[in-house]
């Protein structure tokens, strides 16, 4: 109702993949604070639909000056949660809880400063526990580069929740964290496996 959007038609993804987005991208601007608030909106869902953090991370970097198309992809995002009401996060209590991470990055994704986005998202058992989408702090020279630097922030991040499952006394299936990373490749690639000492 806050934004006009309960007759959308949904759509299937967040986020046009094919869409590259600049701070200055020659179209007109809109009421920041209008946008500010969707987009402060779409970040709170994030606690809970961790399917639109990448699009709520790429849209924030545009609150201070947002144009026609950045508002256009954040209304498109409420379109996509329009379609995809009923998805959320399923905990269950499972026996399994070996910790597997997911990590991904783009390679110079921003048109602004050419520095790219790395993300990653864990699972204790079957659930996403931890997911986080951000703008890499340097600018990646290559493709690897900018994956070893998602990897390393996922590897930073199971070493982290490792030790507070060691504290929490959660014994794991096994004795490593698990990090796979995207690559060109359909299958995901293993890179990294993190004993838990």
């Amino acid at each position: 109702m806050k934004f006009q959007m309960q007759d959308c038609n949904p759509v299937k993804t967040p986020v046009n993949t094919n869409q590259k987005f600049s701070l200055e991208d020659g179209e007109n601007k809109i009421d920041g604070h209008t946008y500010r608030s969707l987009i402060g909106s779409l970040l709170y869902l994030t606690n809970t639909r961790p399917d639109i953090m990448q699009a709520a991370s790429l849209l924030s970097r545009f609150m201070q000056n947002p144009s026609k198309i950045h508002y256009g992809a954040a209304r498109r995002v409420l379109r996509y949660l329009k379609g995809t009401s009923s998805y959320g996060l399923w905990y269950s209590n499972a026996n399994n809880l070996e910790l597997c991470g997911f990590s991904d990055s783009d390679w110079a994704g921003s048109l602004d400063d050419r520095k790219s986005t790395s993300g990653y998202v864990f699972h204790l058992g079957s659930s996403a526990i931890c997911w986080n989408s951000k703008k890499q702090p340097s600018t990646a020279l290559s493709s690897s580069e900018a994956e070893y630097i998602a990897v390393t922030s996922a590897a930073c991040q199971a070493i982290w929740l490792q030790r507070i499952l060691n504290d929490m006394k959660q014994k794991q299936e096994v004795a490593a964290a698990e990090i796979y990373y995207a690559s060109a490749v359909d299958e995901p690639q293993h890179l990294v496996s993190l004993s838990s000492s």
